[in-house]
């Protein structure tokens, strides 16, 4: 019995080493072209070999080439890293667009006589305990702040901190132009909402700029008619209203005692040729007579 099982497994063997010959023939001549000596056990090797190679290659084009985004279920490996710094992206153009927001609606206020509102939208992380937290100043924080502000001296943007962009914050070490000689009928009085003063002088005198700086509004309003503020260093915005002509442009670099503008009595709220002049430091209206010599 054990006898009749090997040799049945030796036939089985003797099978797959047997030589057969393949030959290709010109089908009109019988003329042999080509022919093959192979066995069972070569194409089962040679078979093999074939799909290995094509799984293998397949394998490396779905991992390592662009083929692999279009396999249902299969996700690009940098999609989270992507996303990621879109959601960066997207949260730090929200927090400028609210900046830029409130400056303009700050800008506005200052043009119709309002406090301007501050930015309450940053949230205090009550989890810190920032009255342990030290600040040092290193020599390169110095020779930072050193150079941001010998280039920002005419920065068009609110700056929450004065220590930090300017340098200094006092308003007497400043010498001021007149913008207008001639009387002061209306006094600054922030109980009344009259956040600057109201001088009065002769017709088609010229308004002119207290400080060098930068125009950030020239147009027409209905309440103060037509309306001149100009961006200096440290913060200061110096507002001039109910003209009569402009001769500014948004965007104009002006030097101190450079005109501005005409004396006239635009707008619904004037009360005869005057010039309304304010002067703004960090947002908050500030009297011009304590420090300009009309």
């Amino acid at each position: 019995m054990a006898k009749e099982k090997n040799k049945k497994k030796d036939h089985w063997i003797h099978k797959l080493r047997n030589k057969y010959r393949l030959v290709i023939v010109n089908e009109e001549t019988f003329d042999e072209r080509l022919s093959f000596r192979l066995s069972r056990l070569n194409v089962f090797v040679i078979t093999g070999t074939v799909v290995i190679l094509l799984i293998v290659a397949t394998t490396f084009l779905i991992a390592f080439t662009p083929l692999r985004e279009y396999i249902p279920g299969y996700t690009d490996v940098t999609l989270r890293q992507k996303a990621n710094n879109l959601q960066h992206t997207v949260d730090s153009l929200e927090v400028d667009f609210r900046q830029k927001s409130l400056y303009i609606q700050n800008l506005k206020n200052i043009i119709d006589g309002k406090i301007i509102e501050s930015d309450t939208s940053a949230q205090t992380d009550l989890n810190v305990d920032y009255n342990n937290i030290k600040y040092t100043k290193s020599p390169e924080d110095s020779i930072l702040r050193a150079e941001y502000e010998n280039g920002s001296s005419y920065d068009l943007y609110y700056n929450e901190s004065e220590e930090l962009y300017s340098p200094t914050s006092s308003l007497s070490n400043y010498y001021f132009f007149a913008p207008l000689k001639g009387i002061i009928t209306n006094e600054f009085n922030l109980s009344e909402g009259h956040y600057g003063i109201d001088i009065v002088a002769k017709g088609n005198e010229a308004v002119k700029a207290i400080l060098d700086g930068t125009v950030i509004f020239s147009d027409w309003t209905v309440e103060t008619g037509y309306v001149i503020a100009i961006q200096h260093q440290g913060n200061m915005i110096s507002v001039y209203k109910h003209n009569s002509v402009l001769l500014k442009l948004e965007g104009d670099v002006v030097s101190a005692g450079d005109p501005l503008a005409i004396v006239g009595e635009s707008g619904e709220l004037t009360t005869g040729p005057h010039l309304h002049f304010e002067l703004w430091l960090n947002g908050a209206p500030v009297n011009p007579k304590e420090y300009i010599v009309f």
